[in-house]
């Protein structure tokens, strides 16, 4: 008896998958539990393994093709042996979104409700649309993101031409009197259109090639931009001296390896950020326009580098919860599974506050794009031994200090210059005093 690979479920909120790749063909040999096939949504990229071994004798669906959880998409069992009928496949241009855990049902003009992803109702809210309005055409009527970008076309569209004014020196008759220097009054480069990437036509007679976006890669521009548009970002630095941190990670490294955890730094960092949000809970917010929601656990989002992939930023729930060895064991568990590609949808929601660790590439200090809708996102630069001035018993010496910048990029929406620096202050002083 052969065994059916079926779309899982990558999440409470997903309803469907897009097959990114096939990792075995049509009469390969698969191992239990090898992976046959990556499944990408809007949010994550991850491998689907196999639940049985054997011949892969049947694919049902193809590479890019969306399906809903529960079809069939392959089959293994013995060579020889018949594989079943079925497989409905999703329509291919379907997009792939994560529905919401919780959202808010909307009335549809035919008197029945239908969800909507967070990034549908983002989109609507930005270009202040009514749902209820758009045909959906995703399942049960859900309105989708393809749905309500065409809507919005439709609609600019249908809007009388903006009558362009010109300038002086484009009147009629007036062109060659009274035109400036080209250098001088240059006019500048359109915007992009709201709810757009942002693109630019490449350079002229320049050869290049294209390089395909991945939908993660999509992903994160559409976040960054809407991020930069949505938020006034503005960053303050602190420097950090570590030594406390330094001694407690090598006197303690040892014995959390025996609990099969690697103690990086970044838990102490978990850490130290947790405690800041527990006294300053408005950096532990979103912004929207009936009032500043205070958010009651922490949720901390700690970026991934997958390399050429792009970045993701998997959540810890509860963290404030957690102790140092808890925090490392949740850093480890949710890092692997990032570069492995066994995320879950999940794994990257729901996050109140985010901490990215760039040091780990060299860099100084940086000023990080806030993760919306969050109120913030702490950057941790490279520690280095660095030569500093320190007072004992009132007289000043030089030492050498392992030192690091720490950097907190907020919305300045939501918190002022002193409400900021208090809470960079708090984590300076968790970290310098560490117990």
């Amino acid at each position: 008896m052969g065994t059916q690979v079926i779309m899982p479920q990558l999440g409470e909120s997903v309803v469907e998958g897009k097959i990114s790749r096939w990792l075995k063909q049509v009469g390969d040999q698969v191992a239990l539990y090898e992976p046959i096939l990556e499944v990408e949504t809007d949010k994550v990229t991850t491998e689907v393994t196999a639940a049985g071994e054997g011949t892969l004798l049947k694919l049902y669906a193809n590479e890019g093709d969306v399906v809903k959880a529960g079809t069939l998409i392959a089959f293994i069992g013995a060579a020889g042996e018949s594989a079943p009928a079925g497989g409905a496949v999703a329509a291919p241009d379907a997009q792939p979104e994560a529905v919401a855990a919780a959202p808010a049902a909307i009335k549809r003009g035919n008197g029945a409700s239908a969800r909507i992803s967070p990034v549908v109702a983002r989109i609507a809210a930005e270009h202040n649309i009514d749902v209820s309005q758009i045909s959906g055409t995703g399942e049960g009527g859900r309105v989708t993101k393809k749905d309500i970008l065409a809507y919005i076309e439709r609609q600019s569209q249908a809007q009388p031409p903006v009558e362009q004014k010109l300038e002086p020196w484009e009147q009629p008759g007036l062109g060659e009197l009274f035109r400036p220097s080209e250098e001088v009054f240059a006019k500048p480069t359109p915007a992009a259109a709201p709810g757009s990437i942002g693109s630019a036509a490449p350079t002229a007679n320049v050869p290049g090639e294209v390089l395909p976006l991945t939908g993660i890669r999509k992903a994160i521009a559409e976040h960054m931009v809407t991020s930069k548009r949505t938020s006034p970002h503005v960053t303050t630095v602190f420097e950090v001296d570590l030594s406390r941190v330094v001694a407690h990670r090598a006197a303690n490294k040892a014995a959390f390896e025996r609990d099969g955890v690697n103690l990086t730094f970044t838990p102490y960092f978990a850490a130290a950020t947790i405690a800041a949000l527990k006294q300053h809970p408005l950096v532990n917010s979103s912004w929207s326009e009936g009032g500043i929601v205070l958010h009651r656990t922490v949720n901390l989002g700690v970026a991934v580098s997958l390399g050429a992939d792009g970045l993701i930023v998997p959540v810890i729930k509860n963290a404030e919860g957690l102790n140092l060895l808890g925090l490392a064991r949740a850093v480890n568990d949710l890092a692997d599974r990032a570069r492995r590609k066994q995320l879950k949808p999940d794994d990257v929601q729901g996050g109140t506050f985010t901490i990215t660790n760039h040091g780990t590439s060299g860099s100084l200090f940086a000023t990080p794009v806030i993760n919306q809708p969050q109120c913030g996102i702490l950057g941790v630069g490279v520690i280095q031994k660095r030569v500093v001035v320190v007072t004992q018993n009132g007289v000043d010496a030089i030492a050498i200090k392992p030192m690091v910048y720490v950097g907190l990029t907020f919305d300045h929406r939501i918190l002022d210059g002193n409400s900021a620096d208090n809470f960079v202050a708090t984590v300076k002083q968790t970290l310098e005093n560490w117990n």
